[in-house]
């Protein structure tokens, strides 16, 4: 049995709903003449067509009030009281929709439950929410209340609800009005972003971990809330990783794949916003992985309009708002930061002297199963392809041994030939994690690392990684460096899951996701020459280190050359 949602125009009629059922469709739909507005519910033998009957709509209205919908109208009601009482819906504003979890429907077709306009949200029952079908039709309305209630009106969100639910299959949208989600967009009028990094409860945001910068766009506000459709749309396409949406003045939509992930959502931006503003009073930067002290440029603390002012205590004037900065450093590791003969002798041979011993105690675990899958179709794709070196992997059934020493065979090959693949990058770091955890491994970074660093933080310049090897990888190295744990001078490390680094496109979404304005404000530190050419196509500028056992360049190759980060 199946049931879908839709929106079709059949002749004069709208269809809304339809269930087939041992052979048989039930249609529901509604007349577009003017003369009616009745719905109709007919049913089609597939088995043998005789044509459309009608029939009673009964059991289209039991659907409607099935369990799974009177649950979701109760949840929406309970969140909306709860939400209330954390100031987020106070004054009959703010909203919430959620999807009826149906097994037996995609979630792009499951009916959806929003709350109305203008109802005090602390007193919201099961019988205040409207149902839609998943094209944005009502199905259900709320029943008319008594004086000094008002009559219930659909929320001016439903037109961005919808957008939300068809652009990123989401489960549940909320919009809050809390006080935190307005300020955090006052603290910079001219921002079209809200950015924070090293922060714990960024670990709650879909697709984040404390190492990473988050971004969020802003959009400015309207008049009426359905207006701001067509600016959600653009920054839903432009911010594809973003699960919510500042708007200036005004608050904050929220979304997630289910309701409970976006309440948790919710939460933890609203953690984020206080925490930014509370930073803000006390003068400290809060898009910066160190927290330290908004810093002056040029004289002037943010974008304030008085050069000779410096920092004071206490709560920041407008004079001292931060001036959002898009001066941005990327780096690479091997051959920028640690030596190539380290990653190659050390690194490398760890991993190739390690493997079989790594799989056979690690054989049955769901992470070590994974990389093995993730290696038997690169090895199907090389094999496909005739690379040197490739060889079959044996089923399940010929034993474990059999199929460690085949899986051997091809990562040692690959290692060897310097494959920049992800299935081998990935193995190779849950390799190391073991070095480094068992003290057997320590990344040795170049002597100026640290301090080059450190400079950057304090200059206000953020700082991201982009290598071959895995994150988990590049954040291995860096917590476990022989200066210690630099993993906090980094807003976010990028590996080939972006791209291939001699690809231009990978850069262009590296600049997508860091949010940079001009091409010209993001600097690339690479030794690789392939790749220095792809990151030039795309805009950035790029430096090249000459660090010892570095690969000769090309004659006459263009690029600007260094001794020393420190000379960035």
């Amino acid at each position: 049995m199946t049931d879908s949602l839709s929106f079709i125009d059949v002749s004069m009629h709208v269809c809304l709903f339809k269930r087939e059922e041992k052979g048989t469709v039930i249609i529901l739909s509604h007349s577009n003449k003017r003369s009616s507005h009745q719905w109709q519910c007919n049913w089609v033998d597939t088995s043998g067509y005789s044509g459309p009957k009608r029939c009673s709509s009964a059991r289209f209205m039991a659907y409607l009030e099935n369990k799974a919908v009177h649950e979701t109208k109760a949840l929406a009601a309970e969140l909306c009281r709860h939400f209330y009482t954390l100031g987020w819906v106070s004054g009959t504003g703010g909203s919430i929709s959620i999807k009826v979890h149906d097994d037996s429907l995609p979630i792009s077709h499951q009916l959806i439950v929003m709350s109305p306009s203008g109802t005090v949200k602390e007193r919201m029952v099961a019988e205040d929410m409207y149902v839609f079908s998943s094209d944005g039709i009502i199905l259900s309305t709320p029943s008319f209340k008594p004086y000094p209630h008002r009559h219930p009106k659909c929320t001016d969100c439903a037109p961005i609800f919808m957008k939300v639910y068809e652009m990123c299959d989401a489960g549940a949208v909320i919009h809050s009005l809390g006080m935190e989600a307005c300020i955090v967009t006052m603290m910079n009028p001219f921002s079209k972003e809200f950015r924070i990094t090293h922060m714990e409860m960024i670990k709650g945001i879909q697709g984040h971990g404390y190492h990473d910068e988050l971004v969020l766009p802003i959009i400015e506000n309207t008049s009426h809330e359905g207006e701001l459709t067509e600016s959600i749309t653009e920054v839903i396409r432009a911010y594809p990783k973003a699960t919510a949406v500042l708007v200036r003045n005004h608050g904050v939509f929220i979304w997630g794949d289910s309701w409970i992930s976006a309440k948790t959502q919710a939460e933890c931006y609203h953690y984020l916003f206080n925490a930014a503003i509370k930073l803000h009073k006390l003068g400290l930067d809060w898009s910066s992985p160190s927290h330290g002290p908004i810093r002056n440029v040029n004289g002037v603390w943010g974008c304030g309009m008085d050069f000779n002012r410096g920092l004071k205590a206490g709560p920041l004037s407008f004079d001292y708002m931060i001036e959002p900065s898009q001066r941005c450093i990327v780096l690479d590791i091997g051959g920028t930061t640690t030596s190539r003969p380290f990653v190659s002798n050390i690194l490398f041979a760890y991993a190739h002297d390690n493997v079989g011993k790594h799989l056979a105690a690690t054989y049955d675990t769901a992470e070590t199963q994974d990389d093995m899958n993730l290696l038997r179709s690169q090895i199907q794709n090389d094999l496909d392809q005739g690379i040197v070196g490739a060889v079959p992997i044996p089923p399940d059934c010929v034993g474990k041994e059999l199929v460690i020493a085949s899986l051997v065979a091809n990562v040692e090959s690959m290692i060897r030939a310097d494959r920049k693949v992800t299935a081998l990058k990935q193995l190779q770091a849950h390799i190391w994690r073991t070095g480094f955890q068992s003290n057997e491994l320590v990344g040795i970074v170049f002597d100026d690392v640290p301090e080059a660093l450190e400079r950057w933080q304090a200059a206000g310049i953020k700082v991201y990684m982009y290598s071959s090897g895995s994150r988990e990888a590049q954040q291995l190295l860096f917590a476990n460096s022989n200066y210690g744990d630099l993993r906090k001078y980094f807003c976010r490390f990028f590996d080939t899951t972006l791209g291939n680094k001699d690809e231009t496109h990978s850069y262009i979404e590296i600049l997508r996701t860091v949010g940079v304005d001009r091409l010209a404000d993001m600097l690339f530190v690479t030794d690789v020459f392939q790749d220095a050419v792809a990151a030039r196509a795309a805009g950035l500028e790029v430096i090249i280190p000459n660090r010892p056992g570095n690969e000769p360049l090309p004659e006459h190759h263009g690029f600007r050359m260094i001794e020393s980060l420190l000379e960035i």
